[in-house]
């Protein structure tokens, strides 16, 4: 009997902890088996003249995110099928390893039609950016129902870049608009007027002042840097350089630890010109000490366009830096002019001097530089 009994307790014990294991599995299956939507533009898919599409980019890099979290995807757009990217580098990391998943481009190249997507499927819907989505995303009421939807029952929205745009007329069951008094972000006017040029007088409105027209805390960095705004489980980021951001404020705010995966190369060097401009002068030695691990010429280029924007002295000077430090690796007498004028702004003519002499070794005609000498 004593034997029995024992048998009796080990099997009771054995029982116990297989249920227990089971609940175990089963809770843990519920916290990691998350579901995203990911909405892209299908403006670019029209036929018989060149239209905006959505930025591969993003795409790739919310993607890989989503991925590495183990977070099943679904992709939709409009109208469904497949829909053209604007263009971009296919030999970049992140692109070239989701072209390569056959899986996801099965998906992209057959994408769902928002119209027929159920809210309850989705924990979260994720807004790729790109020119087109200022087109027909905004317009979509079926995407706005489903945004409204999702967000209702406690799921997740975020957008990145030009993502916003789907976010301007969707309103809530009590009528207010869904980012009225929320702190929110997006392409803004100053990187629209610098970098949209080409599509800007076809746009229905500027995205900053819509957003800020329908009640919205906008807020914002300097151009092209990283920036996400996150108010509760509303989630947006201000450019393309912001997805990874947005993509794991989204993993986060769905009750994950995010894996911690290494920045690309182009991500790392702009996370290093945001430490500059927020004061880390020291960024720019690491910059010199470390150059195989940045993208060298895109800190000149950001200096570049930067300088447009620049209104006080610190703001030139900062401009300037990141010229300079990016001077022999982009190699172009443009930049160097572009040195040489703010050096001359802000009274270092001597400094100029020497830029301009050095560039007229290269190029004794450059007229440009000779011009400048005789004014200094």
């Amino acid at each position: 009997m004593k034997t029995l009994k024992s048998v009796k307790n080990i099997y009771s014990t054995i029982v116990s902890f297989l249920a227990i294991a089971l609940l175990s599995v089963q809770v843990h299956a519920t916290t990691i088996n998350k579901k995203v939507v990911m909405v892209i533009s299908g403006y670019g898919q029209q036929q018989g003249e060149i239209t905006p599409g959505y930025e591969f980019d993003e795409f790739s890099k919310a993607y890989t995110v989503f991925k590495a979290n183990g977070i099943d995807v679904d992709i939709a757009s409009p109208n469904g099928g497949k829909v053209e990217a604007d263009k971009y580098d296919a030999k970049k990391s992140y692109n070239a390893i989701v072209l390569e998943d056959a899986a996801v481009m099965a998906k992209l190249n057959n994408s769902l039609p928002i119209a027929t997507l159920d809210a309850k499927s989705y924990d979260a819907i994720f807004i790729v950016g790109g020119k087109g989505a200022m087109f027909d995303l905004p317009k979509d009421v079926a995407l706005q129902s489903l945004i409204a939807n999702i967000y209702q029952q406690q799921g997740v929205v975020a957008a990145v870049c030009h993502g916003p745009a789907a976010l301007v007329d969707v309103k809530l069951n009590d009528g207010s608009y869904l980012v009225a008094n929320k702190a929110i972000n997006s392409f803004t006017n100053e990187e629209e007027n610098l970098f949209g040029q080409k599509w800007l007088s076809k746009f229905d409105f500027m995205l900053e002042d819509k957003l800020t027209e329908r009640g919205a805390k906008f807020q914002s960095s300097d151009i092209m840097l990283s920036h996400v705004a996150v108010d509760d489980r509303l989630i947006t980021g201000q450019n393309p350089t912001s997805t990874v951001d947005v993509a794991t404020a989204l993993v986060k705010s769905l009750g994950l630890t995010p894996v911690i995966a290494e920045q690309d190369i182009e991500d790392k060097t702009m996370a290093l010109v945001a430490k500059f401009m927020a004061g880390d002068k020291l960024a720019i030695k690491q910059l010199s000490e470390n150059q195989a691990q940045y993208h060298v010429p895109l800190v000149g280029m950001y200096g570049f366009y930067y300088l447009k924007t620049a209104q006080t002295d610190e703001q030139f000077s900062n401009a300037l830096s990141l010229m300079t430090a990016a001077q022999k690796a982009i190699n172009n007498p443009m930049l160097d002019m572009k040195i040489a004028q703010t050096q001359h702004k802000l009274g270092q003519n001597k400094a100029a001097k020497m830029t301009l002499d050095q560039l007229l070794i290269t190029k004794p005609d450059y007229k440009p530089a000779l011009d400048m000498l005789k004014t200094l």
